[in-house]
């Protein structure tokens, strides 16, 4: 195996004339897209850049992302996606760590990135969508060519996209090309019939997001089916698409079809095209789910995984029988296990799921760990976090999850806690530290915790616990309004409570349980 990119090479080959990208009524076949990924890789290459340059890509759901990355890949570059939601204090560690030389934006975030292009190794700014001052347009930065794809080895880095540790502070996730390429292909083989030419995908979640990316977006052009991308959500705008192109795979986090469920006309919807839902970002209401099933035809099916897995490890398949409740069993060529402190197997139950309520999960839980050729190469520049998430054992590499789990006699894994502080929020992860920094920098502010409460829509929210200075007078309002200025919107606080003070413990550290418990006495 070598470059990742091969394998839609592989797909061009065999379905040049199939469409790759469906768009807004436009349609691109796979080998219009192929020549637009050559042009793109020309550009780099006639720039100067190529082998382990970093290009990120700071967009939405649009098809040139799609040739961008790829693009990026043929020359033998890597790809550094950046949430397009992010701010410029956001994406100017992520530039500066990473060291992009080049940035692909939408033309209305450019202003961002020239804001902190100062700080970093940024070389060229291309804008996608229009002009923008202090960037070439991305048809001025195309050159023609059909360049031969870089060789690149199974271990070399492809994409490193970023993820926040408890520190809040974002860590560059090398994925290599081999991590990436086990990873779709195994997705690609987990649903009835596999990934087919004849399907289509609708591309709704970001493409920034491992998920999005590769188990949606690179599963379509590894097997030379269509990728439909929508750049935002929209239940209603997603439904129609569905039905006016007739997909056949629909993947989300839960709240998307939960929003789905509850529009006015849900019971109209027509999603008898679509042969397979996939579910993941988040553990889905087993009552969402139901209701789903009871209106439409097809079946969701969960999945798990991290940024750091690429991101599959466990899948409900539908071929070997569904466990609702369940992260399914562990994917082919990957191993797990759930582990107490010192590494030692915690024991699988008989069958699960188990009633929480009744069993003690001291018992029989433990931290998930996986191993396998999904896992992440480490974290870019950072030895001790390096160390600190994997451990050596067996002759393997186990990756820690950070997850509180357990496992039944026959191979379904449950996950029942976070480790971590992390919130996932409609399918997002906020880490509160980040949040919390931002608001002490705020004149207004003594202290702050930022802790996740229960969402009916989004499985969680952010709410933000405050002390006020003596004279600070800062309204919930304004302290959402500034959140919202410096820090992408799924991020900022949905809820604001004033507090005299913050609950610790004798070391000083928020005993964030007890702001929780509050909120369930509230």
């Amino acid at each position: 195996m070598t470059n990742l990119v091969t394998h839609v090479a592989d797909a061009v080959e065999e379905h040049g004339d199939n469409t790759a990208i469906g768009f807004q009524g436009a349609e691109t076949s796979y080998e219009e897209f192929w020549g637009q990924t050559g042009a793109f890789a020309t550009a780099l290459e006639e720039r100067g850049l190529g082998q382990d340059d970093r290009v990120a890509l700071y967009l939405p759901n649009v098809p040139p992302f799609l040739i961008a990355f790829h693009g990026t890949l043929r020359a033998g570059g890597v790809v550094v996606p950046m949430n397009p939601q992010y701010k410029a204090r956001e994406i100017g560690h992520l530039l500066d760590d990473s060291g992009a030389k080049v940035v692909v934006a939408l033309a209305d975030l450019v202003p961002f990135v020239t804001a902190v292009r100062d700080e970093t190794s940024v070389e060229h700014v291309v804008s996608v969508g229009g002009d923008a001052e202090g960037a070439s347009t991305l048809e001025e930065f195309l050159e023609p060519g059909d360049p031969e794809i870089a060789e690149r080895d199974d271990d070399e880095d492809a994409v490193q996209p970023y993820t926040s540790g408890t520190t809040g502070q974002p860590k560059g996730v090398q994925l290599t090309h081999g991590n990436l390429a086990s990873n779709a292909n195994a997705a690609s083989e987990l649903v009835p019939d596999g990934i087919r030419p004849d399907d289509k995908q609708l591309g709704v979640l970001p493409l920034f997001h491992i998920y999005g990316m590769t188990v949606v977006m690179n599963t379509a052009l590894f097997n030379g089916a269509a990728y439909y991308p929508m750049p935002e959500w929209d239940a209603q705008e997603a439904v129609s698409l569905i039905e006016d192109e007739e997909l056949t795979i629909m993947h989300g986090v839960p709240a998307m079809y939960n929003d789905v469920i509850n529009q006015p006309n849900a019971e109209a919807f027509d999603l008898s095209s679509v042969r397979l839902c996939g579910v993941g970002g988040s553990g889905i209401p087993v009552e969402v789910l139901r209701q789903f099933e009871e209106l439409y035809e097809p079946t969701i099916y969960e999945g798990y995984g991290l940024t750091e897995t690429s991101p599959i490890t466990h899948f409900n398949s539908p071929i070997e029988g569904r466990r609702v409740g369940s992260i399914g069993k562990t994917v082919p060529d990957v191993d797990s296990r759930v582990v107490d402190d010192d590494f030692g197997a915690v024991p699988p139950v008989d069958e699960g799921p188990i009633d929480e309520d009744e069993a003690d999960l001291h018992e029989i839980t433990g931290e998930i760990v996986v191993a396998g050729p999904n896992v992440m190469k480490g974290y870019y520049g950072l030895p001790d976090a390096n160390e600190a998430a994997f451990t050596e054992a067996d002759g393997r590499r186990w990756f820690h999850t950070g997850d509180i789990g357990y496992h039944d006699e026959d191979g379904f894994f449950y996950v029942v806690d976070r480790e971590k502080h992390m919130i996932v929020t409609g399918g997002y992860n906020v880490y509160p530290r980040e949040v919390e920094e931002l608001l002490f920098e705020h004149e207004d502010v003594a202290d702050a915790a930022v802790a996740g409460i229960p969402d009916d829509r989004r499985g969680e929210t952010v709410k933000a616990f405050i002390v006020r200075t003596p004279d600070g007078d800062v309204t919930a309002e304004e302290i959402t309004e500034y959140c919202l200025t410096n820090l992408a919107e799924y991020k900022h606080p949905r809820e604001v409570e004033f507090v005299d003070e913050l609950p610790r413990t004798t070391t000083g550290k928020v005993q964030k349980f007890k702001l929780r418990e509050q909120e369930g006495d509230a």
